[in-house]
C-alpha cells in the first residue's frame, strides 16, 4: 500500500524526517497485544517491539504505542517463518488522541486510538440508551482532537426514533447526528461520507450497541465477531476484546474498539466546554463571572432552565463531569508532586554518595 491510504500526511512526515537519515521506515499500528504490536508501511505487515532504549526512556502507559500511532521503526533479519519483523525507536506526534483514565485508582491515561479524524459514539436505541451517558463520550471525544458523530443503532427496536435524535441533537451541539439499524442493514450509507481514503474513523460505545455489526456492514463481510445481548438492560457481551485498525478496500481506516464498562474523564476541560456549549454560553451572561448556579442572583443558567430552555438534568450532568475533571487535576497536581519529590531524593541520595567517595 501507498503510505497516503493509511493516513500519512503532515505533520507526520516533517517530524519522520530525522529518523529517515537513520534508515528507518514509517510504519501504522494496526494491533497491539501486550506491548506486542502488528504495523503496516508500504512493504506490508511487521511483527514490531520497542527498543529496550525506548523501554527506558518512557515509563508513562501513554507513551508507548497505541491502534492508530506512527511509529519510527528499523526491519530485522525475517525470522525462519519469513514474517517480516522491526523494532519501535519511537512515536511521531500525535495529531488527534481519544484517551481515557485507567480504571481504579491510579491516575494514569490511557490511549483507546490515536490520528482518528472521525469518532464515531455508538449508542443503542434500546434500554442502553442512556443520554447523561452520551453527554460524557462527547466530552471526551472533543478533548480527542477529532470530530464526534453520534449513531443511535437499533433503530428498528425503537418506534421514538426521530424523537430520541432530537434530544440527542439539542445536547451534542456541533456533532452530527445518524439513525441506522446494523442488524437490519438501514442506514448505513451516510457513514461513509465520513470515512474516505486516507480518513481514520474509530468507534466508541458500550457493550452490545452494535459496533462490530456496523464494521460489518461497512466492510462487507462478517470479519469482526458479533455477541449475543442479553435481556438483562441489553447489556452484551466483549466480542471485540482488542483494539484494532481495519483498511477497507475502497479506501478508509476504521478503528474497532472494545466495548466502554467505565469511561472516566481524561484531559482538560476543554472537550466539556465544547460538549456543553449552550451552558457555557449561557454562564457568560450569569452578573458574576465566578457564578456556581445554584440560586445566586442574576443567574443566567437558572433563567433558562425556569422557562424551559434549559433541561436542570443536563446541568447536573455538567456538574458532574465539571467535578470529575476537577478532581483528575488535583490527582495529576498531587502525582506530579510525588514524582519531584521523588526526583529531588534520588539526586540527593546520588550527591551524599560522591561527597563520600571525595572524603576517602
Amino acid at each position: 500500500m501507498q503510505l497516503h491510504e493509511l493516513g500519512w500526511k503532515e505533520p507526520f512526515s516533517s517530524s519522520f524526517t530525522q529518523y529517515s537519515e537513520e534508515g528507518m521506515i514509517p510504519l501504522r499500528i494496526v494491533r497491539e497485544d501486550r506491548e506486542h504490536y502488528a504495523a503496516v508501511g508500504e512493504a506490508g505487515e511487521y511483527a514490531c517491539e520497542v527498543t529496550g532504549k525506548f523501554r527506558h526512556q518512557h515509563t508513562e502507559k501513554h507513551e508507548f504505542p497505541a491502534v492508530g500511532d506512527w511509529v519510527a521503526a528499523l526491519p530485522v533479519s525475517p525470522a525462519p517463518d519469513l514474517q517480516q519483523k522491526a523494532r519501535i525507536h519511537a512515536v511521531l506526534p500525535r495529531k488527534s488522541t481519544f484517551s481515557r483514565k485507567v480504571a481504579g485508582e491510579v491516575t494514569e491515561e490511557q490511549v483507546a486510538a490515536a490520528n482518528i479524524d472521525t469518532l464515531f459514539i455508538v449508542t443503542g436505541l434500546d434500554e442502553n440508551y442512556n443520554l447523561r451517558r452520551i453527554e460524557r463520550f462527547l466530552s471526551i471525544a472533543w478533548e480527542s482532537g477529532a470530530q464526534p458523530v453520534v449513531l443511535l443503532n437499533k433503530a428498528d427496536l425503537c418506534l421514538e426514533a426521530q424523537e430520541r435524535k432530537i434530544e440527542v441533537e439539542n445536547s451534542a451541539p456541533g456533532a452530527d447526528v445518524l439513525i441506522l439499524s446494523a442488524a437490519a442493514e438501514t442506514g448505513i450509507e451516510p457513514l461513509r461520507r465520513y470515512i474516505a481514503p486516507g480518513k481514520t474513523a474509530a468507534f466508541i460505545g458500550s457493550s452490545g450497541v452494535g459496533k462490530s455489526t456496523i464494521i460489518n456492514c461497512l466492510i462487507g463481510e462478517t470479519r469482526q465477531k458479533i455477541g449475543e445481548v442479553s435481556d438483562l438492560g441489553s447489556r452484551g457481551r466483549h466480542t471485540t476484546t482488542r483494539r484494532e485498525l481495519i483498511i477497507l478496500h475502497g479506501g478508509g481506516l476504521l478503528i474497532d474498539t472494545p466495548g466502554v464498562r467505565e469511561l472516566q474523564v481524561w484531559g482538560e476541560e476543554t472537550g466539556l466546554k465544547q460538549a456543553f456549549d449552550d451552558i457555557e454560553i449561557l454562564a457568560s451572561g450569569c452578573r458574576f463571572r465566578d457564578c456556581s448556579h445554584t440560586g445566586e442572583p442574576g443567574c443566567a443558567v437558572a433563567e433558562a432552565i425556569a422557562v424551559g430552555e434549559l433541561d436542570p438534568q443536563r446541568l447536573a450532568s455538567y456538574r458532574k463531569l465539571k467535578r470529575e475533571y476537577a478532581f483528575l487535576e488535583s490527582r495529576q497536581s498531587m502525582k506530579a508532586k510525588l514524582a519531584e519529590r521523588a526526583k529531588w531524593k534520588e539526586r540527593a541520595k546520588y550527591i551524599k554518595v560522591i561527597q563520600k567517595e571525595r572524603q576517602r
